[in-house]
């Protein structure tokens, strides 16, 4: 059967791809879609931005659609950049631009003081409007300076405790055992194998 993940996000689909690759689930992006309208990410949690990205797609397609909002919240910013994590620069800022403005912020605190933690967010929603949610969440760091070459977003920043690396010096494999996304999607890969046996989803 046919998955569609609502996302233009090129390093979100090769780790959902790769985490649903034995499932036996076709993935297919947005950019696999025409006419998608541009969907505006104006909830106030990861939750709800996750549902209405999933629902719009899921409607458009007829197909089962998995969406997933996250972000990171640093605890000395109060949560921040939180829903806003990917235009905490301003809303066509990259990600360059986004870690700069984070370590700008952060400049002269001590790492006790650099506490963070990603959260994600994942709606699987059917073109009836029936969605499920999953949750996943890491802790970690905040980094002085980016390290690594690999990841996207905050990931050269974000320094995951138990490896002393960042998530952008992780193999990929290692990053989707212990990343917020990792930790969701495993719960949505059981969903899919324990429930699409029993009923028809998806579109094909």
């Amino acid at each position: 059967m046919k998955l569609i993940v609502a996302t233009g996000n090129a390093g979100k689909l090769v780790e959902i791809r790769r985490l649903l690759e034995e499932s036996g689930i076709e993935v297919t992006g947005l950019a696999d879609l025409t006419e998608v309208p541009e969907i505006v990410e104006d909830g106030e949690t990861f939750e709800a931005n996750a549902r209405k990205k999933a629902l719009v797609v899921a409607r458009l397609t007829g197909c089962l659609t998995l969406a997933d909002d996250s972000g990171l919240a640093v605890e000395a910013l109060n949560g921040a950049p939180g829903v806003y994590s990917a235009r905490y620069a301003g809303v066509a800022a990259d990600d360059a631009a986004n870690n700069r403005k984070l370590l700008e912020a952060l400049r002269g605190l001590p790492r006790e003081q650099r506490g963070a933690a990603f959260h994600c967010a994942m709606a699987l929603c059917r073109p009836d409007g029936e969605c499920r949610f999953f949750y996943g969440t890491l802790q970690g760091w905040i980094l002085e300076q980016p390290r690594g070459a690999g990841g996207f977003g905050y990931d050269p920043l974000f320094l995951v405790p138990e490896y002393g690396r960042s998530l952008a010096e992780l193999p990929l494999a290692v990053k989707n055992r212990v990343s917020h996304r990792g930790r969701a999607l495993v719960q949505v890969a059981a969903w899919l194998q324990q429930n699409l046996r029993k009923r028809r989803d998806g579109c094909g």
